[in-house]
């Protein structure tokens, strides 16, 4: 039975690798800007800088690997513990603004058909980009106030922060972990949601700052650019069709 909106809980899952000093700041954001129900799910690839410890400190529930088993694969152990009625996969190296969540689960109260909900962002490809000077986190979430309740529906969100329903969680499945360490897993996975009859919509009155890439930008730019292309292969052998059409 669904929960009254009041109730509904949000799994906020965090994948980190490294990222100690960007996921404190995450994590104070969120816990500054958000109202609705919550619970935080923090899925460690094998730091080797504290974080563990961190977590404990801050009586944070988490999942810890031995080694770095890439996006998918720990957002998935995180899917798998998480409890909420809305599951929300989201980089470490974020800062949230306010009314972030509740902007974002508004579409889907009023609209059945939402299945997936991405927001606006300075650090993005595609649709959700938008043009901010530094990381004022406040300002930006001021001008999304021109543009209240609305979004726009899309072929793609990228998954740096990416929210969904249980029910397309139970409809489609997981992330897919042929894409690990990561790249193209969102946007399979959007494509899937959409094969199952759901809408993807940016909201349009919601931001997120990303700093962007932290975690892969750690293997250098050449490793990067060989990960995604290979990954833009797998999709294409998977689908028959380039990602790059989603864009």
């Amino acid at each position: 039975m669904r929960r009254d909106e009041q109730t509904e809980l949000t799994s906020i899952i965090i994948p980190t690798y490294n990222g100690l000093s960007l996921l404190r700041e995450a994590i104070a954001s969120i816990r500054n800007c958000t109202t609705e129900p919550y619970e935080l799910i923090v899925v460690d690839n094998g730091s080797t800088d504290g974080t563990i410890a961190y977590l404990q400190e801050q009586n944070i529930t988490f999942i810890s690997h031995p080694g770095n088993r890439g996006f998918p694969v720990a957002c998935n152990w995180g899917l798998r513990l998480a409890r909420g009625d809305y599951l929300l996969l989201l980089n470490n190296d974020v800062l949230v603004s306010k009314h972030w969540l509740s902007g974002m689960l508004q579409h889907f109260r009023r609209d059945a058909s939402v299945g997936i909900v991405g927001p606006l962002s300075n650090y993005v490809s595609g649709r959700q980009q938008i043009e901010m000077t530094g990381n004022d986190v406040e300002t930006a979430a001021r001008l999304m106030n021109e543009h209240k309740g609305e979004y726009e529906i899309v072929k793609r969100v990228i998954g740096f922060c990416m929210l969904f329903s249980r029910g397309l969680l139970q409809r489609i499945g997981v992330l897919d972990e042929r894409f690990s360490p990561g790249h193209f897993e969102d946007d399979d996975y959007c494509y899937r949601a959409s094969l199952a009859g759901y809408r993807i919509v940016i909201a349009k009155d919601t931001f997120v700052f990303h700093h962007g890439s932290a975690s892969f930008k750690q293997g250098g730019q050449e490793g990067l650019n060989e990960l995604i292309a290979r990954n833009r292969q797998l999709f294409i052998d998977k689908w028959g069709m380039d990602p790059h059409r989603f864009i």
